[in-house]
């Protein structure tokens, strides 16, 4: 009854759950094939985008939630999740119960993401720069960017369309706010919003 009462108030949520059971065999083949575990409790709505380097790491926990349809997010996904590693021996491990729509995440050296984390609506959270800034260093080897670890601890949530850059540590129960482009480290939580990011407030428990 409840879930018929569900229905009728949200309807598109029935639809998006019918639609992801229907999809589920595509979602785990996606994972398979890119040697990923599949655990328990996930919830995928669209298989995300896994570019999987050879040599190198991609561990998730449990009770993921991971939406890549537009409709799946009343705030509109522009894309498809993307989880990446794009060097031998990189690591990005995700924690228990995170949820991401429309992430774009990749790692050439390490990123970790821990417990209880929310990614917001169409975010990137990359430790790389790619590519060198020096013009002379381009013409050398146009992929010799550097590149730095992220952490990103339990219970932080990241506003939509935030950018987490190379090197940074961003402390247990943090807020990154919508649109933030983060560039050092954030404390444990603190609120921080703008390009840079700033702390504007220091949430209290």
């Amino acid at each position: 009854m409840k879930l018929l009462h569900q229905a009728r108030q949200t309807p598109w949520k029935a639809w998006l759950e019918l639609r992801r059971y229907m999809t589920l065999p595509l979602a785990r083949l996606t994972f398979a094939l890119n040697g990923v575990a599949w655990q328990s409790g996930w919830r995928i709505y669209g298989a995300p985008i896994i570019q999987r380097h050879a040599g190198s790491t991609i561990r998730i926990g449990r009770n993921l939630t991971l939406r890549s349809w537009y409709a799946s997010n009343p705030l509109g996904v522009v894309r498809r999740t993307l989880l990446c590693t794009w060097a031998r021996g990189a690591e990005l491990l995700i924690g228990d119960s995170v949820g991401m729509t429309g992430a774009v995440i990749v790692a050439q050296t390490r990123i970790e993401i821990g417990n209880h984390v929310w990614i917001g609506a169409n975010s990137t959270i990359i430790d790389t720069d790619f590519h060198p800034l020096s013009p002379q260093a381009r013409h050398v080897n146009p992929s010799a960017g550097k590149s730095a670890p992220i952490l990103i601890e339990d219970e932080v949530f990241i506003g939509m369309w935030a950018i987490i850059l190379k090197g940074v540590r961003i402390g247990r129960g943090a807020v990154v706010g919508a649109g933030a482009v983060v560039t050092s480290d954030v404390p444990a939580g603190a609120v921080v919003a703008g390009n840079p990011a700033q702390v504007v407030r220091q949430l209290v428990e």
